[in-house]
This record gives C-alpha cells, sequence and structure tokens, in this order.
C-alpha cells in the first residue's frame, strides 16, 4: 500500500479529517527529528573520543592525587597533552573529527554558558570599570604593536593583519573571522592558525610559571591569563588548575577580551571594503550579531541569578559539574586538533613573529596590572 494510502485511508474508507490533519502536522516534525538524529549519530564518534580522553585525563589526575598528595598535571591540561599525543600518533577520520570540532566549539560553549551559575559576580568585578578599559587599550596596542613586529619581519600586510588580531583577541576564531573581511589568501589564514593553535598550548602550560617570580595573587594571574591567553578553552586550562577564583576572573576578562572581536572585525571591514579582490556582493557587509557569542551573554546572566540568590545552591553546584565534565571533553578536542606537524610547514617570521607578540602581549598584561593596582 502507497505511503498515501496510509495517511489518509482507502477511496473508499477513508481515515477521519482529524487524523489526516494530523498525519499532515506531525511529518515535517518527524522529518525535522530525524535529521537531528541522524546528526547526532555521525557527531558520536568523535565526541565519544574526546568525552574518552577527558575521563582519562581525570582518572590520571585523581592518581595522581592519591600518589603525591595532589596532582602534578592537572586533569585539564592532561587532556590536551593526550589529546595532542593521540593526534601525532594518528589521524582521525573525516567522521571523528567533525565530532570532534563540535566538541570543541558547542560542547565548549555550553560549559562556558553554565559555568556561571558558579561564580561570584561582584567578586570579579572587584576591579571596577577601570579593568574593563584596561582590556580596550591592551588588545588596541597588542594589536598595534604586533602587526608592526609582523611588517618588520617581512609578513606581508594582510598574514600580519591575521597574526596580530590571532594574538590580540581570541586566536584562532578572530583569524577566522577577520580573514573573509580582509580577503586573505588561505595560505595567510593556514599558516596563522597552525602556529597559533601550537602555541596556546605552550602558553597554557607555561604561565602558571610566573605566578611565584611576578609574585601574582590568584585574582592577578586570573586577569593576566584572561589578558594573554589565545582561546576560552586555553584560559580555562591555564587558570582553574591554579585556583577556582584565577579561572573564574580568567574566564570573565576573557570574555570581556572576546567582545572586542566584534569592532575590530567592523573596522578591518570599513578598511578593506574597496579592495580591488572584493567581490562586489561581500563589500561592506558585517553583522555585529554574528560577534557577540550567546555564551557570553548566557555566562553573564547566569551569574547575575547566582548573585542575586535566583539559582539555589544544589542547583549552582549540578551546573558547576555539568561544566567541569564538559570543559575536559573540550580540553581533548582541543588537544586532538593540534597537529605538531605542521611546524615543519609554517615559515620562520611567522613563528618569530606570534612568539615575539605574545611575550609583548604578557609585558603588557603585567603592566596592565601593577597601573590598575589589582590584588
Amino acid at each position: 500500500m502507497k505511503l498515501g494510502a496510509l495517511a489518509f485511508g482507502c477511496k473508499d474508507r477513508p481515515y477521519p479529517a482529524s487524523y489526516r490533519i494530523a498525519v499532515a502536522i506531525s511529518a515535517p516534525i518527524q522529518s525535522a527529528l530525524e535529521a537531528r538524529l541522524w546528526r547526532v549519530a555521525l557527531l558520536a564518534p568523535g565526541i565519544a573520543l574526546a568525552a574518552g580522553i577527558g575521563t582519562l585525563s581525570l582518572a590520571l589526575a585523581s592518581v595522581e592525587t592519591r600518589v603525591f598528595g595532589h596532582p602534578i598535571i592537572e586533569g585539564l591540561v592532561l587532556a590536551i597533552l593526550l589529546g595532542m599525543a593521540l593526534r601525532t600518533a594518528w589521524m582521525p577520520s573525516a567522521a571523528i573529527d567533525a565530532g570532534v570540532r563540535f566538541t570543541a566549539k558547542e560542547i565548549l560553549e555550553c560549559a562556558v554558558f553554565l559555568l556561571g551559575a558558579s561564580v561570584d559576580l561582584p567578586l570579579l568585578l572587584r576591579a571596577g570599570p577601570a579593568l574593563a578599559a584596561g582590556i580596550v587599550l591592551l588588545v588596541v596596542l597588542g594589536l598595534s604593536c604586533s602587526y608592526g613586529i609582523g611588517r618588520l619581519l617581512g609578513l606581508p600586510h594582510k598574514l600580519a593583519v591575521l597574526v596580530a588580531c590571532g594574538n590580540s583577541i581570541c586566536g584562532n576564531s578572530a583569524i577566522a573571522a577577520v580573514a573573509p573581511v580582509i580577503h586573505a589568501e588561505k595560505e595567510h589564514v593556514a599558516s596563522s592558525i597552525a602556529f597559533t593553535a601550537i602555541l596556546g598550548v605552550v602558553v597554557v602550560i607555561g604561565l602558571p610559571f610566573l605566578i611565584h617570580p611576578l609574585r601574582l595573587s590568584f585574582y592577578q594571574y586570573g586577569v593576566l591569563a584572561g589578558l594573554t591567553v589565545y582561546a576560552v578553552p586555553q584560559v580555562l586550562a591555564a587558570a582553574f588548575p591554579v585556583s577556582v577564583l584565577s579561572g573564574q576572573v580568567g574566564t570573565l576578562v576573557k570574555l570581556v577580551r572576546v567582545l572586542m572581536l566584534g569592532p575590530v572585525v567592523l573596522f578591518f571591514a570599513l578598511r578593506h571594503r574597496n579592495d580591488p579582490d572584493a567581490p562586489a556582493t561581500q563589500r561592506a557587509r558585517f553583522q555585529l550579531t554574528r560577534f557577540v557569542p550567546w555564551f557570553i551573554i548566557g555566562f553573564l546572566a547566569l551569574a547575575t541569578l547566582r548573585s542575586t540568590g535566583a539559582i539555589p545552591t544544589t542547583g549552582a553546584e549540578v551546573m558547576k559539574t555539568a561544566s567541569m565534565w564538559l570543559t575536559v571533553a573540550a580540553m581533548a578536542a582541543l588537544g586532538l586538533g593540534v597537529d605538531l606537524k605542521v611546524l615543519s610547514r609554517v615559515g620562520k617570521p611567522v613563528i618569530l613573529t606570534v612568539s615575539a607578540s605574545l611575550a609583548v602581549l604578557i609585558v603588557l598584561a603585567v603592566t596592565l596590572i601593577r597601573v590598575l593596582g589589582i590584588r
């Protein structure tokens, strides 16, 4: 029997009108549900791999705690390192890579959103509006210095812009956002992203070693991490192992820094809107709303609700635990996305520019902390 007969009955014994209406309404819903289930099935292998590595890293950190009294390498950092080691030895298939990328982005965004329920917003904002102004100033100075270093080392204009944006705002996300509006070449995008991803992991591991030489408090270190580490997941990995306060402060500072992406992309969109190599249909096209991520709004909303007592302690603990598990899976996915072999394909000027720009950014951040008197 044909589908129409099943839905509407036989010619001489049709189904009631109510049934036919119900079938007509439910058909598109069923199709949408099937499409979502199919997408979940496609992403499941990569998500499972990242979750498995994350679980293993937490188990190893637990073993470290039992043997040494405290973890030598925290679970978040272990997840990144294990992911990197696996990626170096084995190239994931396209099917697995899709789930890995989903975990590193969408699942991480959910983790950051839920993290808002566990933060003490008044404590994080104790530095006042001066810190927000300082973040804006740091991004502007970081862009200028990094671009200048790149040009001095012989980088083309657009490649220098990409490196500067990645260094000063949010790593690969900034590079990917700026590249279309300046009409950058694919080779420039690939080379700027490749080394930035690797150096970002180095910063996660090395930045905590600056705490004692610079005599930083947990709050100050959180500000430093938020001002210098490239990507949001890397800030979580660099700051939370030091202390919860450092992680929360670092996350908030980083999210404010990410918000600078919109104005920066707008600036370069206007600056390059009349480039001769820009397609006419793409000139002066810009949507600011694309650069205010939903999870930043959600993080601040949950933090506000938590600070006003609207979210009970038990609910906040559940969200905090969920955020932790999602974060560690995202860290594993981050590691799985770092290919150390690309170092051989990245030019020396790019490596020197990114490294020098990071050093300048750290100096600027420490100077800002001292000048503002952040304690």
